[in-house]
């Protein structure tokens, strides 16, 4: 029992390597070709774990054999687009100009339900407000909506946008990001004066972000109303 569960360990951290080699992708982003490695990759690595008498090499060396051979060709995809076309496909124009084409949808054996399901997916439910949709080599559909249907931006509503990065966690089940602490400009003793502000300690926070303008968001372990301060106050001091 135990020689089985030291050959599943080994192979779980060996199948997490190969993903991680072939890039971060969610399932449904993934190309025609990695998609058929991942199914052979999972298939490969429980034969030595159903069949005791498989050696574990036997298991690992086709598994980084695909994986390298999926690496390989995609460097080969990137130097030559013709090759990545054949293996990958290409996108499909399905909607243009507000107007369906069944020739792309019959190519793709694209059904109506399909492609409204795609639509209700980018939260429209009304194809008339589509300008112009993609079909990526993924199956996933891009939407590009008309502009009269389209929701305004601020550059829309004449409003003066001001560029800000998004608030980063700080202090994490009362420990101090120190890395993220840095890269805003702000060190610990910052954070604590901060807490304090928020009649908060440290051991009992269980998230607390901030910006660079000094807006803060601090939550206890308690359960209790967070305490929230605007920013402007940029006092790194």
């Amino acid at each position: 029992m135990s020689i089985i569960f030291i050959r599943s360990l080994i192979l779980y951290f060996l199948v997490i390597f190969a993903v991680r080699l072939m890039g971060k992708r969610q399932l449904g982003e993934l190309q025609p070709s990695e998609l058929v490695i991942t199914i052979l990759v999972s298939n490969i690595a429980t034969l030595p774990i159903e069949d005791a008498d498989i050696p574990v090499i036997m298991g690992a060396t086709p598994i980084l054999a695909l994986v390298c051979f999926e690496v390989i060709m995609s460097w080969l995809s990137l130097k030559f687009p013709g090759l990545r076309k054949i293996i990958s496909g290409s996108p499909k124009i399905i909607i243009r100009e507000g107007k369906t084409d069944p020739q792309v949808m019959k190519e793709l054996r694209y059904s109506v339900d399909d492609l409204l399901t795609a639509l209700r997916g980018k939260d429209i439910f009304d194809i008339s407000e589509v300008q112009y949709a993609v079909v990526e080599t993924t199956g996933s559909v891009s939407v590009m909506k008309k502009q009269s249907d389209d929701t305004p931006v601020r550059k829309d509503l004449g409003m003066e946008p001001h560029p800000e990065d998004p608030p980063q966690l700080v202090v994490s089940d009362g420990k101090i990001l120190d890395a993220a602490v840095k890269s805003l400009g702000y060190d610990s003793q910052w954070v604590k004066k901060t807490l304090d502000e928020g009649n908060a300690k440290l051991s009992d926070v269980i998230i607390m972000t901030a910006d660079r303008t000094g807006k803060c968001y601090i939550a206890g372990k308690d359960g209790r109303a967070p305490y929230i301060r605007e920013g402007g106050s940029n006092d790194k001091s």
